[in-house]
């Protein structure tokens, strides 16, 4: 009688390794259970943490839904490039300085203002920790996001930091700049904008055309964020 080497243990022992190894294409695993839900997890809170950043304390001022698009994708694609080659020996400054090389770029076609390329550099900041902290806790990775949140509320919150306003201005009395006129200076500058100016400075003088260049610093009546204020010529 014809009898079989089936061995019902061998067969359990193979199907358990094969079951922990997970299918394989070319050598790669075609899934991952653990390392898919700690994309997943780590993706769904960096994404929560830059949306908020952006979204209430940046955009509620600012207004600029270029940047938003912009810091959006930025965060999305340092994260995901920085998660997904943790693998690959790469030294934490070569990632840090190739990401510098793309803020410094300043995006050529536009002069990106202080306040972008900061929220841009704390954006790229935070999708780097959360990329690349995989030994890291993740008590203190949650707390160290959150403590970027609170300090970024801290300095925009008029509570805390008084927030002037300011513009430059191109100003033809150039009688009223001398400093023992000030107050009438100061009285003809608020009669004419409507703005409650609290302080006033003199720049380049041209009395070829009787102007000079004047800024001011003033009370606004919102939180906006005016993108043109600093203008002194048509393009």
């Amino acid at each position: 009688m014809f009898q079989s080497d089936y061995d019902p243990q061998i067969v359990a022992e193979h199907t358990i390794e094969l079951a922990e190894k997970g299918l394989t294409f070319m050598g790669v695993d075609v899934f991952d259970a653990t390392h898919f839900w700690m994309l997943f997890i780590r993706f769904a809170f960096n994404l929560l943490i830059c949306w908020s950043i952006i979204q209430f304390f940046y955009y509620k001022k600012s207004r600029r839904k270029d940047y938003y698009f912009t810091f959006m994708l930025f965060s999305v694609t340092i994260f995901l490039l920085l998660f997904l080659l943790q693998s690959i020996p790469m030294q934490i400054g070569f990632a840090l300085g190739l990401f510098a090389i793309f803020g410094m770029i300043r995006y050529r076609t536009e002069t990106v203002q202080i306040r972008e390329m900061t929220y841009l550099f704390v954006i790229i900041g935070i999708s780097v920790v959360n990329g690349l902290a995989m030994e890291v806790p993740y008590i203190s990775v949650i707390v160290a996001n959150l403590l970027f949140v609170l300090v970024i509320w801290l300095l925009e919150s008029n509570k805390f930091l008084k927030h002037t306003s300011n513009k430059i201005i191109l100003y033809e009395k150039i009688a009223l700049i001398k400093p023992d006129r000030r107050d009438d200076l100061l009285a003809d500058l608020k009669s004419r904008t409507g703005l409650d100016i609290t302080k006033i400075e003199v720049g380049h003088i041209d009395f070829l055309r009787d102007a000079a260049f004047i800024k001011i610093y003033y009370k606004a009546n919102s939180d906006e964020i005016n993108t043109i204020d600093n203008i002194t010529r048509f393009s």
